[in-house]
Protein backbone atom coordinates (compact mmCIF):
# COMPACT_ATOMS: atom_id res chain seq x y z
CA UNK A 1 0.00 0.00 0.00
CA UNK A 2 2.63 2.20 0.70
CA UNK A 3 4.37 1.78 -2.39
CA UNK A 4 0.48 2.43 -4.39
CA UNK A 5 0.60 5.40 -2.36
CA UNK A 6 3.84 6.48 -3.37
CA UNK A 7 4.52 5.27 -6.63
CA UNK A 8 0.77 5.57 -8.48
CA UNK A 9 -0.38 8.40 -6.72
CA UNK A 10 2.45 10.29 -6.54
CA UNK A 11 1.75 11.84 -3.13
CA UNK A 12 4.14 14.10 -1.60
CA UNK A 13 4.13 15.08 2.17
CA UNK A 14 5.48 18.42 1.67
CA UNK A 15 3.79 19.06 -1.28
CA UNK A 16 6.13 20.10 -3.84
CA UNK A 17 5.98 17.20 -6.34
CA UNK A 18 3.31 19.28 -9.12
CA UNK A 19 3.44 16.57 -11.56
CA UNK A 20 1.13 14.55 -9.11
CA UNK A 21 0.52 10.54 -9.96
CA UNK A 22 -1.95 8.57 -12.34
CA UNK A 23 -4.71 10.47 -10.86
CA UNK A 24 -3.42 14.07 -10.82
CA UNK A 25 -2.05 15.70 -8.08
CA UNK A 26 -3.02 13.75 -4.76
CA UNK A 27 -4.00 16.53 -1.71
CA UNK A 28 -5.17 14.00 1.01
CA UNK A 29 -5.95 10.72 1.04
CA UNK A 30 -7.38 8.07 3.40
CA UNK A 31 -7.46 4.33 3.57
CA UNK A 32 -8.98 1.45 5.54
CA UNK A 33 -7.90 -2.20 5.36
CA UNK A 34 -10.97 -4.66 6.11
CA UNK A 35 -10.93 -8.25 5.69
CA UNK A 36 -14.10 -9.92 3.34
CA UNK A 37 -16.06 -12.63 4.55
CA UNK A 38 -13.18 -15.42 2.83
CA UNK A 39 -10.58 -13.51 4.96
CA UNK A 40 -8.95 -11.83 2.15
CA UNK A 41 -7.43 -8.44 3.11
CA UNK A 42 -8.43 -5.08 1.04
CA UNK A 43 -8.40 -1.77 1.80
CA UNK A 44 -11.25 1.17 0.96
CA UNK A 45 -9.92 4.52 0.40
CA UNK A 46 -11.19 7.81 -0.72
CA UNK A 47 -8.68 10.24 -2.15
CA UNK A 48 -8.71 13.59 -2.37
CA UNK A 49 -7.12 15.63 -5.25
CA UNK A 50 -5.92 19.12 -6.12
CA UNK A 51 -8.53 21.87 -7.50
CA UNK A 52 -11.21 19.32 -7.39
CA UNK A 53 -14.67 20.40 -6.63
CA UNK A 54 -16.79 19.43 -4.49
CA UNK A 55 -20.54 18.24 -6.06
CA UNK A 56 -22.42 21.15 -5.18
CA UNK A 57 -19.54 23.27 -6.98
CA UNK A 58 -19.64 21.23 -10.19
CA UNK A 59 -23.24 21.93 -10.52
CA UNK A 60 -23.18 25.42 -9.91
CA UNK A 61 -20.11 25.92 -12.26
CA UNK A 62 -22.17 24.25 -15.24
CA UNK A 63 -25.57 24.98 -14.47
CA UNK A 64 -25.66 28.09 -12.89
CA UNK A 65 -22.43 29.94 -14.58
CA UNK A 66 -23.08 28.14 -17.79
CA UNK A 67 -19.42 26.71 -17.80
CA UNK A 68 -19.62 23.95 -20.91
CA UNK A 69 -15.64 23.68 -21.22
CA UNK A 70 -14.84 22.74 -18.13
CA UNK A 71 -17.91 20.29 -18.76
CA UNK A 72 -16.21 19.01 -21.45
CA UNK A 73 -13.00 18.89 -19.69
CA UNK A 74 -14.53 16.85 -16.73
CA UNK A 75 -16.05 14.45 -19.07
CA UNK A 76 -13.13 13.72 -20.87
CA UNK A 77 -11.01 13.62 -17.72
CA UNK A 78 -13.56 10.72 -16.41
CA UNK A 79 -13.88 8.58 -19.61
CA UNK A 80 -9.70 9.00 -19.78
CA UNK A 81 -9.32 7.55 -16.29
CA UNK A 82 -11.98 4.78 -15.34
CA UNK A 83 -12.71 2.20 -17.69
CA UNK A 84 -15.80 -0.03 -18.03
CA UNK A 85 -15.87 -2.90 -20.29
CA UNK A 86 -12.92 -5.73 -21.44
CA UNK A 87 -10.08 -3.95 -24.20
CA UNK A 88 -10.74 -5.63 -27.43
CA UNK A 89 -8.41 -9.26 -27.71
CA UNK A 90 -5.37 -7.16 -30.31
CA UNK A 91 -4.60 -10.66 -31.87
CA UNK A 92 -5.89 -14.50 -30.73
CA UNK A 93 -2.42 -15.32 -31.68
CA UNK A 94 -0.32 -13.36 -29.51
CA UNK A 95 1.19 -14.80 -26.11
CA UNK A 96 1.90 -13.14 -23.12
CA UNK A 97 2.71 -14.73 -19.53
CA UNK A 98 -0.81 -13.84 -18.61
CA UNK A 99 -2.01 -16.32 -20.89
CA UNK A 100 -0.48 -19.16 -20.42
CA UNK A 101 -0.74 -18.85 -16.51
CA UNK A 102 -3.10 -17.02 -14.32
CA UNK A 103 -3.27 -13.01 -14.73
CA UNK A 104 -2.77 -12.38 -10.98
CA UNK A 105 0.28 -14.77 -10.64
CA UNK A 106 2.57 -13.36 -13.11
CA UNK A 107 4.14 -9.56 -12.92
CA UNK A 108 2.84 -8.22 -16.58
CA UNK A 109 4.48 -8.33 -19.25
CA UNK A 110 8.72 -8.57 -20.84
CA UNK A 111 9.33 -5.68 -23.34
CA UNK A 112 11.92 -6.43 -25.53
CA UNK A 113 14.57 -3.71 -26.41
CA UNK A 114 14.66 -3.96 -29.80
CA UNK A 115 10.31 -4.02 -30.08
CA UNK A 116 8.27 -1.36 -31.36
CA UNK A 117 6.13 0.86 -29.80
CA UNK A 118 3.03 -1.26 -31.55
CA UNK A 119 4.22 -4.30 -30.74
CA UNK A 120 4.62 -3.03 -26.93
CA UNK A 121 0.65 -1.69 -27.11
CA UNK A 122 -0.36 -5.12 -28.37
CA UNK A 123 0.97 -7.06 -25.80
CA UNK A 124 -0.40 -4.33 -23.04
CA UNK A 125 -3.58 -4.67 -24.37
CA UNK A 126 -3.35 -8.03 -24.97
CA UNK A 127 -1.87 -8.61 -20.81
CA UNK A 128 -4.91 -6.34 -19.82
CA UNK A 129 -7.58 -7.83 -21.46
CA UNK A 130 -6.62 -11.20 -19.58
CA UNK A 131 -6.52 -9.28 -15.93
CA UNK A 132 -10.09 -7.69 -17.12
CA UNK A 133 -11.56 -10.64 -17.97
CA UNK A 134 -10.10 -12.47 -15.14
CA UNK A 135 -10.53 -9.77 -12.45
CA UNK A 136 -13.40 -7.45 -13.34
CA UNK A 137 -16.04 -9.63 -14.79
CA UNK A 138 -18.65 -10.09 -12.43
CA UNK A 139 -20.54 -13.35 -12.05
CA UNK A 140 -24.02 -13.45 -10.37
CA UNK A 141 -24.01 -15.46 -6.70
CA UNK A 142 -26.34 -15.94 -4.03
CA UNK A 143 -24.62 -13.48 -2.61
CA UNK A 144 -25.97 -11.05 -5.02
CA UNK A 145 -29.65 -11.55 -4.21
CA UNK A 146 -29.22 -12.33 -0.63
CA UNK A 147 -31.89 -9.23 -0.19
CA UNK A 148 -33.98 -10.25 -2.31
CA UNK A 149 -37.87 -10.30 -0.90
CA UNK A 150 -38.50 -13.04 -3.34
CA UNK A 151 -41.67 -12.39 -5.88
CA UNK A 152 -43.73 -10.21 -6.70
CA UNK A 153 -40.70 -7.83 -6.13
CA UNK A 154 -38.15 -7.89 -8.65
CA UNK A 155 -34.96 -9.61 -8.92
CA UNK A 156 -31.60 -7.34 -8.91
CA UNK A 157 -27.87 -7.39 -8.10
CA UNK A 158 -27.60 -5.77 -5.02
CA UNK A 159 -24.37 -4.68 -6.79
CA UNK A 160 -26.39 -3.15 -9.47
CA UNK A 161 -24.47 -5.27 -12.19
CA UNK A 162 -26.49 -6.51 -14.92
CA UNK A 163 -26.01 -6.83 -18.55
CA UNK A 164 -28.73 -4.23 -19.41
CA UNK A 165 -27.00 -1.57 -17.17
CA UNK A 166 -25.11 -0.06 -19.79
CA UNK A 167 -24.67 4.11 -20.75
CA UNK A 168 -22.61 4.69 -24.31
CA UNK A 169 -21.52 7.97 -23.17
CA UNK A 170 -20.91 9.82 -20.11
CA UNK A 171 -23.63 12.88 -20.13
CA UNK A 172 -24.26 15.61 -17.57
CA UNK A 173 -28.31 16.49 -16.68
CA UNK A 174 -28.26 20.28 -17.47
CA UNK A 175 -31.56 20.01 -15.21
CA UNK A 176 -31.31 18.00 -12.69
CA UNK A 177 -27.19 18.65 -12.39
CA UNK A 178 -26.71 14.84 -12.20
CA UNK A 179 -23.42 13.46 -13.93
CA UNK A 180 -24.18 9.97 -15.80
CA UNK A 181 -20.98 7.82 -16.30
CA UNK A 182 -20.32 6.30 -19.21
CA UNK A 183 -20.45 2.20 -18.61
CA UNK A 184 -19.67 -0.04 -21.97
CA UNK A 185 -20.53 -3.17 -20.09
CA UNK A 186 -23.10 -3.77 -17.28
CA UNK A 187 -21.31 -6.86 -16.16
CA UNK A 188 -17.51 -5.02 -15.43
CA UNK A 189 -16.58 -3.18 -12.17
CA UNK A 190 -15.01 -0.24 -13.74
CA UNK A 191 -11.21 0.26 -13.27
CA UNK A 192 -8.44 2.59 -13.87
CA UNK A 193 -5.99 0.69 -16.37
CA UNK A 194 -2.70 1.36 -15.00
CA UNK A 195 -3.44 0.23 -11.05
CA UNK A 196 -5.23 -3.12 -12.04
CA UNK A 197 -2.14 -3.61 -14.21
CA UNK A 198 0.10 -2.51 -10.96
CA UNK A 199 -2.16 -4.20 -8.43
CA UNK A 200 -3.66 -7.16 -10.45
CA UNK A 201 -6.03 -7.77 -8.79
CA UNK A 202 -10.33 -7.25 -8.39
CA UNK A 203 -10.57 -3.00 -7.87
CA UNK A 204 -13.22 -0.92 -8.10
CA UNK A 205 -12.69 3.18 -8.54
CA UNK A 206 -15.61 5.91 -8.05
CA UNK A 207 -15.94 9.84 -9.01
CA UNK A 208 -18.31 11.68 -6.50
CA UNK A 209 -19.48 13.79 -8.95
CA UNK A 210 -23.19 15.74 -8.57
CA UNK A 211 -26.61 14.76 -8.35
CA UNK A 212 -28.08 11.86 -6.36
CA UNK A 213 -25.20 9.21 -7.89
CA UNK A 214 -22.95 11.49 -5.99
CA UNK A 215 -24.97 11.66 -2.84
CA UNK A 216 -26.02 7.51 -2.98
CA UNK A 217 -21.81 7.23 -3.05
CA UNK A 218 -21.22 9.60 0.47
CA UNK A 219 -23.74 8.02 1.96
CA UNK A 220 -22.11 4.90 1.09
CA UNK A 221 -19.15 6.07 2.61
CA UNK A 222 -20.43 7.53 5.54
CA UNK A 223 -21.99 4.47 6.37
CA UNK A 224 -19.07 1.97 6.05
CA UNK A 225 -16.52 4.60 8.00
CA UNK A 226 -18.98 4.86 11.20
CA UNK A 227 -19.68 1.33 11.03
CA UNK A 228 -19.01 0.16 14.42
CA UNK A 229 -16.01 -2.75 14.19
CA UNK A 230 -14.55 -3.89 17.54
CA UNK A 231 -11.15 -4.34 17.66
CA UNK A 232 -10.01 -8.05 18.72
CA UNK A 233 -7.23 -6.93 21.12
CA UNK A 234 -9.51 -4.06 22.53
CA UNK A 235 -12.46 -6.59 22.63
CA UNK A 236 -9.70 -9.54 24.46
CA UNK A 237 -9.18 -6.67 27.10
CA UNK A 238 -12.08 -6.32 27.91
CA UNK A 239 -13.23 -9.33 28.82
CA UNK A 240 -10.49 -10.10 30.58
CA UNK A 241 -11.17 -6.79 32.69
CA UNK A 242 -14.97 -7.34 32.89
CA UNK A 243 -14.25 -11.51 33.54
CA UNK A 244 -12.09 -10.66 36.54
CA UNK A 245 -14.02 -7.79 37.91
CA UNK A 246 -17.45 -9.64 38.11
CA UNK A 247 -15.78 -12.54 39.55
CA UNK A 248 -15.15 -11.13 42.61
CA UNK A 249 -16.82 -12.30 45.62
CA UNK A 250 -18.74 -9.75 47.77
CA UNK A 251 -20.54 -11.08 50.50
CA UNK A 252 -23.10 -8.02 50.54
CA UNK A 253 -24.26 -8.85 46.82
CA UNK A 254 -27.74 -9.41 46.73
CA UNK A 255 -29.60 -11.93 44.39
CA UNK A 256 -30.25 -9.15 41.62
CA UNK A 257 -26.96 -8.30 41.62
CA UNK A 258 -25.94 -11.43 40.79
CA UNK A 259 -28.20 -11.70 38.23
CA UNK A 260 -26.84 -8.33 36.85
CA UNK A 261 -23.13 -9.68 36.85
CA UNK A 262 -24.00 -13.15 35.38
CA UNK A 263 -25.75 -11.08 32.40
CA UNK A 264 -23.07 -8.83 31.75
CA UNK A 265 -20.91 -11.96 31.55
CA UNK A 266 -23.18 -13.24 28.96
CA UNK A 267 -22.74 -10.21 27.08
CA UNK A 268 -19.24 -10.10 26.97
CA UNK A 269 -18.81 -13.92 26.00
CA UNK A 270 -21.42 -13.05 23.39
CA UNK A 271 -19.63 -10.15 22.09
CA UNK A 272 -16.34 -12.13 21.78
CA UNK A 273 -17.59 -15.53 20.18
CA UNK A 274 -18.90 -13.13 17.03
CA UNK A 275 -15.70 -12.19 16.40
CA UNK A 276 -14.14 -13.86 12.77
CA UNK A 277 -10.58 -13.68 11.97
CA UNK A 278 -8.53 -15.20 8.77
CA UNK A 279 -5.22 -16.15 8.89
CA UNK A 280 -4.93 -13.04 6.70
CA UNK A 281 -5.85 -10.79 9.40
CA UNK A 282 -4.16 -13.01 12.10
CA UNK A 283 -0.83 -12.63 10.13
CA UNK A 284 -1.47 -8.91 9.44
CA UNK A 285 -1.62 -8.55 13.27
CA UNK A 286 1.25 -10.00 14.79
CA UNK A 287 3.56 -8.85 12.02
CA UNK A 288 2.62 -5.37 13.17
CA UNK A 289 1.03 -4.29 9.66
CA UNK A 290 -1.22 -1.00 9.39
CA UNK A 291 -4.81 -1.20 9.49
CA UNK A 292 -5.49 1.99 8.05
CA UNK A 293 -2.89 4.89 5.77
CA UNK A 294 -3.61 8.55 5.52
CA UNK A 295 -1.93 11.43 4.93
CA UNK A 296 -3.20 13.51 7.56
CA UNK A 297 -3.66 13.29 11.30
CA UNK A 298 -7.00 13.24 12.79
CA UNK A 299 -8.10 13.67 16.32
CA UNK A 300 -11.10 11.71 17.61
CA UNK A 301 -14.56 11.90 16.97
CA UNK A 302 -17.63 10.41 19.56
CA UNK A 303 -20.14 10.92 17.22
CA UNK A 304 -23.06 8.85 19.62
CA UNK A 305 -23.14 12.41 22.05
CA UNK A 306 -23.71 13.71 18.69
CA UNK A 307 -26.36 11.76 17.23
CA UNK A 308 -28.06 11.35 21.12
CA UNK A 309 -28.37 15.35 20.70
CA UNK A 310 -29.53 14.86 17.12
CA UNK A 311 -32.49 12.92 18.06
CA UNK A 312 -32.91 14.83 20.83
CA UNK A 313 -33.81 18.24 18.79
CA UNK A 314 -35.26 16.83 15.82
CA UNK A 315 -36.30 13.30 16.82
CA UNK A 316 -36.29 10.37 13.93
CA UNK A 317 -38.30 7.28 15.12
CA UNK A 318 -38.73 6.08 11.98
CA UNK A 319 -35.04 5.33 11.69
CA UNK A 320 -34.69 2.83 14.52
CA UNK A 321 -37.67 0.49 13.90
CA UNK A 322 -35.93 -1.81 11.56
CA UNK A 323 -32.71 -1.44 13.88
CA UNK A 324 -35.12 -2.00 17.00
CA UNK A 325 -36.70 -5.09 15.38
CA UNK A 326 -33.31 -7.07 14.39
CA UNK A 327 -32.05 -5.95 18.06
CA UNK A 328 -34.50 -7.64 19.29
CA UNK A 329 -34.01 -10.90 17.49
CA UNK A 330 -30.44 -11.13 18.12
CA UNK A 331 -30.56 -10.64 21.72
CA UNK A 332 -33.25 -13.12 22.54
CA UNK A 333 -30.74 -15.84 22.32
CA UNK A 334 -28.17 -14.19 24.97
CA UNK A 335 -31.68 -13.04 27.12
CA UNK A 336 -33.54 -16.39 27.54
CA UNK A 337 -32.77 -17.47 30.30
CA UNK A 338 -33.55 -14.17 32.36
CA UNK A 339 -36.97 -13.15 33.36
CA UNK A 340 -37.69 -9.50 31.77
CA UNK A 341 -37.69 -6.27 34.70
CA UNK A 342 -40.58 -4.44 34.69
CA UNK A 343 -39.23 -1.47 34.91
CA UNK A 344 -37.28 -1.71 31.65
CA UNK A 345 -37.05 1.25 29.40
CA UNK A 346 -35.63 2.43 26.31
CA UNK A 347 -32.24 3.88 26.24
CA UNK A 348 -33.71 6.22 23.41
CA UNK A 349 -35.47 8.17 26.42
CA UNK A 350 -32.48 8.99 28.22
CA UNK A 351 -30.71 10.90 25.47
CA UNK A 352 -28.83 13.48 28.00
CA UNK A 353 -24.83 13.13 27.54
CA UNK A 354 -23.13 12.26 30.90
CA UNK A 355 -20.95 14.30 32.44
CA UNK A 356 -17.33 13.51 33.37
CA UNK A 357 -15.37 14.09 36.37
CA UNK A 358 -12.05 14.68 36.92
CA UNK A 359 -10.19 14.80 40.17
CA UNK A 360 -7.27 17.35 40.42
CA UNK A 361 -3.89 17.21 42.50
CA UNK A 362 -5.43 19.20 45.49
CA UNK A 363 -8.58 17.26 45.28
CA UNK A 364 -11.47 19.18 43.73
CA UNK A 365 -13.95 17.92 41.52
CA UNK A 366 -13.80 18.77 38.09
CA UNK A 367 -16.22 18.24 34.84
CA UNK A 368 -14.23 17.39 32.37
CA UNK A 369 -14.55 18.95 28.54
CA UNK A 370 -17.42 17.29 26.71
CA UNK A 371 -17.34 17.93 22.46
CA UNK A 372 -20.81 18.39 21.96
CA UNK A 373 -20.85 21.93 24.35
CA UNK A 374 -17.35 22.41 22.89
CA UNK A 375 -18.73 22.06 19.50
CA UNK A 376 -22.19 23.99 20.37
CA UNK A 377 -20.07 26.68 22.26
CA UNK A 378 -17.33 27.55 20.02
CA UNK A 379 -16.17 30.92 19.22
CA UNK A 380 -17.99 33.10 16.36
CA UNK A 381 -14.41 32.90 14.40
CA UNK A 382 -15.48 28.77 13.87
CA UNK A 383 -19.00 29.30 13.09
CA UNK A 384 -18.08 27.89 9.69
CA UNK A 385 -16.48 24.84 10.78
CA UNK A 386 -18.56 22.14 10.19
CA UNK A 387 -18.88 18.98 13.02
Amino acid sequence: MKAFISALLGYDPKQKNLEGGILGVVKAYYGCVEAQGRGTLHCHMMIWLEGALNPNEIRDKIIQDGDLDFRDRLISFLDDTISSSIPKDPDPNLTVPSSRHHPCSVRGINIGLNMSLEEQQQLHQKDLHHLVKCCQVHKHSRTCYKYWKGPPHPKECRFDLDESNTCPETTFDMESGELCFRCLDGLVNNFNQTILEAVRCNMDIKFIGSGPAAKAVTYYITNYITKSQLKTHVAYAALELAVKKLGEFCPDEDELTIRAKKLLQKCAFSMISHQELSAQQVASYLMDYEDHFTSHLYRNLYWTSFEALINQEQPSPECYLSLKSNDESDMESILDEDEPDEHEHSDNENTEEEVTIAVQTSGDLIAKAAQVADYQLRDKKLDDVSV
